[in-house]
């Protein structure tokens, strides 16, 4: 299945081409199992959410790199794709953006119909075929509606889902320009998240890392200067505080970096296995596990 990653850096503007291409299992190494595209979001000078995407793997595309090496920003969200719905194209490639937020989701779950007709004039908000733009276009109705507490508008969306539609996963990471929010529910597949002081496990003044070849050589000064959380879909390198989220937590990061966590308690009412989903979805399970075992 598709890979997440989001990146907080709090206060500072940071890169995140470390995590993108160089770190032991960077979104470049996992890109060579997500065959039907990427997106790399990003905040600019403004606020405004900005994406550039492409529908063939990230570690095939030089646009990737190039954009990996670019963007600087205080908040990401990037997406590796696995379709499970929809076709491999630029409008159904993550993150996605609403109402100045940038949103990926992992996962799958089926009612789209009942969805579309529940979302009402907010379906104008989706543009393409995934139930993870929908998913999305119902966070920003309940927030919009919640007066724009995004606890409440994950919460409610989730949880609407979870009561009245076959699900498997609603996995997700969101970025406001200041905050990021991840969600892990239920247990079905996971998302860590990794609190990471600057300079690393070692502290070292500087952060240097080899490629996975060895013939190229990084250094991150943004990482080595700054602290900053990681969300991501697996351990990403060797650091020892790598957490895996609990079933039904809700994650929000602040601007300062502190990290606060709720929990979405009930159990989807009707939970999808993988021998419930359509071959094509299927597959992409299957491929996630795959890949998570060779690593």
């Amino acid at each position: 299945m598709c890979r997440l990653f989001g990146l907080h850096g709090g206060r500072e503007r940071v890169r995140a081409c470390f995590w993108l291409l160089e770190a032991p299992h960077s979104l470049a190494l996992q890109s060579r199992c997500q065959p039907d595209g990427y997106g790399i979001g990003a905040f600019g000078d403004d606020g405004r959410p900005h994406v550039e995407r492409g529908v063939t793997p990230a570690w095939q595309d030089d646009a990737f790199a190039r954009d990996a090496k670019q963007e600087c920003s205080p908040t990401y969200v990037v997406h590796l794709r696995y379709a499970s719905s929809g076709p491999a194209a630029l409008r159904n490639s993550h993150p996605f953006m609403q109402e100045g937020r940038l949103f990926a989701h992992n996962g799958v779950f089926e009612g789209l119909g009942e969805l579309e007709e529940h979302l009402g004039p907010d379906r104008a908000l989706v543009h393409g075929d995934t139930d993870s733009e929908r998913f999305f276009a119902l966070i920003t109705r309940e927030t919009r509606r919640a007066g724009g507490d995004l606890e409440a508008g994950i919460t409610a969306a989730a949880a609407w889902i979870a009561a009245r539609l076959p699900m498997f996963s609603l996995n997700l990471v969101l970025a406001t320009p200041d905050e990021l929010w991840a969600l892990r529910y239920p247990d079905t597949n996971e998302l860590w998240l990794l609190e990471r002081r600057a300079g690393g496990p070692h502290g070292c003044r500087h952060l240097h890392e080899s490629s996975e070849v060895g013939t190229l050589r990084v250094r991150s000064d943004d990482l080595a200067a700054c602290d900053s959380v990681v969300i991501a879909s697996e351990p990403m390198d060797e650091h020892p505080d790598w957490r895996l989220l609990e079933s039904g937590e809700l994650v929000r990061v602040t601007p300062d970096l502190r990290c606060a966590s709720t929990a979405i308690e009930a159990r989807p009412e009707h939970q999808l296995t993988v021998e419930d989903l359509s071959a094509r979805a299927a597959a992409s399970q299957l491929a996630e596990r795959a890949a998570a075992t060779a690593t």
